[in-house]
């Protein structure tokens, strides 16, 4: 993912992309991998000596085996791979390692991530959804930036599988957040205006890390992929993408934890199976979702099953892109202005019509991640 992303990133500035565009293809923090770009990372650690960075092996999970380090001499034992064949780097135990973002966004005084399910239904053409179901996922003990404090794993490491060791771990609620009940937080500390942002970006992220991908992924049109992104925001309300998992735990820690997966899954079946196919052998199943003809876009995917909503729709962006410039080529032809098609070219640019292309707008008329205001936040601790 890292090195797709870095790719990504080169494209749009090699396409003359502007400044905006190129500090919005910016979703990770500095990543390398140990000891393969060894050389590339001290250069980059002695232009910020200050910095903190946080390692993750790469064939691990559940926040095993992650720490941070500050100082060079920490990865020297890496140092000596980068002196080894290309074909001998990779037999070594790797690592990821990262920019810690070390003013992330508090609640209560304690760091968190969020835990979000998306949903490729297809990669060529890109087709996403994005479920409003995900949760924050909070630390037991407040953040701190002091030294002495870097080895507290219940500080700095959101993973619940390390948290519910922490003697202040509360299993009632699982210190996890829904993401209505962040949404309603950030709205009332930041305003409106700046939660909507938030989350447009947050969903501007993820489909930019699958563009960043989607050319490489074996597309199989029988196959989907349930993805569990991890996202950290920072105190300027910047997204940051920490993690991708393509077999993410669903595994719950509380009876609502139960109940939120149990209706993830439910909904990436209904999304996944073909309507067409229920709608002939088992009408009675058909979800509520499907049978109102108003969620179905041009092409027959649904807008918005249960909790997903779709983010993506490549096959409605370049067919609105084909029909734009069929209707100038006709203005053109005929010495006038022509508007056929205009009407689906500007509905596909801004989620109306033949699909949500643009992940920018909000999709059709709702809100991103949340289809309503939620009522109250729950305990943080």
């Amino acid at each position: 993912m890292v090195k797709n992303v870095k790719r990504y990133q080169k494209q749009v500035k090699r396409e003359g992309g502007s400044v905006a565009a190129q500090e919005s293809a910016d979703i990770i923090p500095a990543t390398f991998v140990l000891p393969q770009d060894y050389a590339l990372f001290v250069e980059e650690f002695r232009r910020q000596p200050a910095a903190t960075w946080i390692m993750k092996p790469s064939s691990k999970s559940q926040g095993k085996g992650i720490f941070l380090i500050n100082k060079l001499s920490q990865v020297k034992k890496w140092s000596s791979c980068n002196s080894l064949p290309p074909a001998l780097r990779h037999s070594q135990d790797s690592y990821v390692i990262s920019r810690y973002i070390d003013n992330p966004l508090l609640i209560g005084g304690k760091k968190f991530d969020l835990r979000l399910y998306v949903v490729v239904t297809s990669y060529r053409p890109l087709t996403a959804y994005l479920s409003n179901l995900g949760f924050g996922r909070f630390c037991s003990e407040k953040y701190t930036t002091e030294e002495a404090e870097l080895d507290n794993d219940y500080v700095h490491l959101t993973n619940v599988s390390i948290q519910r060791n922490c003697e202040e771990y509360n299993s009632r609620h699982g210190h996890k957040w829904t993401l209505d009940s962040l949404r309603l937080y950030m709205e009332a500390t930041h305003g409106v205006e700046a939660s909507d942002k938030l989350f447009q970006d947050i969903e501007a992220c993820v489909v930019k890390s699958l563009r960043a991908v989607c050319n490489i992924i074996i597309n199989d049109k029988h196959c989907f992929e349930l993805y569990g992104y991890d996202m950290l925001i920072d105190d300027n309300l910047k997204p940051w993408l920490v993690e991708v998992n393509a077999s993410p735990s669903l595994a719950a820690t509380s009876p609502s934890d139960r109940l939120l997966k149990f209706k993830v899954i439910s909904d990436t079946l209904n999304l996944v199976t073909p309507y067409d196919w229920l709608a002939s052998t088992h009408m009675e199943s058909m979800p509520k979702d499907l049978l109102n003809s108003n969620k179905l876009s041009r092409r027959g995917r649904p807008q918005r099953m249960g909790s997903f909503h779709l983010i993506h729709d490549e096959q409605a962006e370049l067919e609105a892109i084909r029909c734009q410039q069929r209707s100038t080529r006709e203005a053109g032809e005929n010495g006038g202005v022509s508007t056929g098609g205009a009407w689906y070219a500007a509905g596909a640019s801004n989620g109306r019509g033949a699909g949500s292309s643009s992940y920018s707008s909000g999709g059709v008329g709702r809100r991103p991640l949340s289809a309503q205001r939620p009522r109250s936040a729950g305990p943080v601790a």
